[in-house]
């Protein structure tokens, strides 16, 4: 189903008053936050939701995780990469990790992290090329074109404009038994699968390990790591809020939770970048990736001097400059802990970019084109600039064809296998 430009704006308008007003999403909590999880909420930025043997929840400091996670991986290098939102654009994402994998040139990432659409691209990152077919299936088939199916009068009676169920269907079909299994072997091995959304009652981010779900969670493994990936993606006003029960602490309560994109554009925490202290005869080296589903800057266009007009413009103008600020201010504190850094963004010259248009013919172009960048070596940027915009095109019909990949001819081959 391809989207129309109303559609696009009223979702694009939605998206933005919703984030804004993150109360409104949900007319009904089943169970509020207690006291003790009020005064909480202040650390979530710096603690990771872990599923103990036990079954209950306990939030662990992100940087204990991360220590616990090199210690179980001695001689292994620490990648960590992060996956934006982004939507149908998620397909440049998935499109990149399958070239990359193709020319050999993907590491074993430590860490993975995702949001939004990178969280539900982040199962198959982290399980790495042999699981390459089903991601390559979820953006390049026809099984999203039918994400957006309007609620009625949700819109404005209810909490959403579009119905939730379909993109239930759709990770359901994903995540298999078979992942589950994989996700847990994975998980046990040291490395770890995080995901972030956002919680509508204290308006923080929750960050969930999902490997320490898939590992400890028995039977109800698999609906929670539904619940949580689909609420990640559920964009607040656009799709409904998820209800996730959680025990924690001898307690069991609800939580109503939303996309991550509505407080972290994409999860590097500073914990997770950060080298132990202490003494190391073999200190190995930390790198982070960030891959961003959509653009750092906009191509000029003459703005109507009329209200949709100028609130499209100037939400979306919003939007990326939240993006490239926080993709900056990562860099720098990454690199200032020492480790590396790199990044790869859709160019401001690529066409027909719409994070609501889930058509199969414009996803398969877009994932394409990630791949062909990635698989040819020139997907890495290392270092937050925006590139000029006459150097972005190849040629002069904005096509993918013509639109010249994120890295620039000096960057091709830095990106190495670690």
């Amino acid at each position: 189903m391809r989207a129309t430009k109303a559609t696009r704006l009223a979702a694009l308008i939605v998206c933005m008053t919703s984030v804004l007003a993150l109360g409104a999403c949900a007319p009904v909590v089943l169970r509020a936050p207690s006291a003790s999880q009020a005064e909480d909420s202040s650390e979530s930025r710096e603690t990771i939701r872990t599923l103990r043997a036990d079954q209950q929840f306990a939030e662990l400091p992100i940087t204990t995780v991360a220590q616990q996670a090199r210690a179980m991986r001695p001689e292994q290098p620490f990648n960590i990469l992060a996956l934006s939102g982004g939507g149908a654009n998620g397909a440049f994402g998935a499109g990149a990790l399958v070239g990359l994998a193709q020319s050999g040139a993907r590491p074993t990432f430590s860490v993975v992290t995702g949001v939004s659409a990178g969280a539900l691209i982040a199962p198959y990152a982290f399980l790495g090329p042999e699981w390459d077919r089903q991601l390559a299936d979820a953006y390049t088939s026809e099984r999203a074109e039918d994400l957006l199916q309007p609620s009625g009068f949700g819109v404005v009676f209810g909490s959403s404009a579009y119905r939730g169920s379909p993109l239930k269907r759709l990770v359901e079909h994903y995540l298999t038994d078979a992942l589950v299994q994989a996700l847990a072997r994975e998980a046990a091995s040291g490395r770890l699968l995080l995901v972030a959304t956002t919680n509508v009652d204290t308006g923080e981010t929750v960050v969930w390990d999902l490997g320490s779900i898939a590992m400890n969670g028995g039977e109800r493994a698999k609906p929670l790591l539904r619940d949580v990936l689909v609420a990640s993606a559920s964009v607040p006003g656009l799709f409904p809020p998820v209800i996730i029960r959680v025990q924690e602490r001898g307690r069991l309560f609800d939580e109503a939770h939303v996309d991550g994109t509505a407080t972290v554009p994409f999860l590097v925490p500073a914990g997770l970048a950060q080298q132990p202290r202490g003494f190391d005869p073999s200190p190995r080296p930390t790198a982070v990736y960030v891959i961003v589903d959509g653009r750092l800057s906009e191509e000029p266009q003459p703005v109507q001097l009329r209200f949709r007009a100028i609130l499209s413009r100037s939400i979306s103008a919003g939007l990326t400059h939240m993006m490239r600020t926080s993709l900056e201010l990562t860099a720098t504190s990454t690199e200032l802990q020492g480790a590396h850094f790199e990044y790869a963004a859709i160019p401001a010259a690529y066409g027909n970019l719409a994070p609501f248009d889930f058509n199969a013919s414009t996803m398969r172009t877009l994932f394409r084109y990630g791949y062909d960048c990635a698989h040819t070596g020139r997907l890495w940027i290392s270092s937050p600039r925006i590139a000029n915009r006459d150097t972005d095109r190849a040629g002069g019909d904005g096509t993918s064809e013509s639109i010249r990949c994120p890295a620039e001819d000096q960057f091709i081959g830095r990106f190495a296998v670690r």
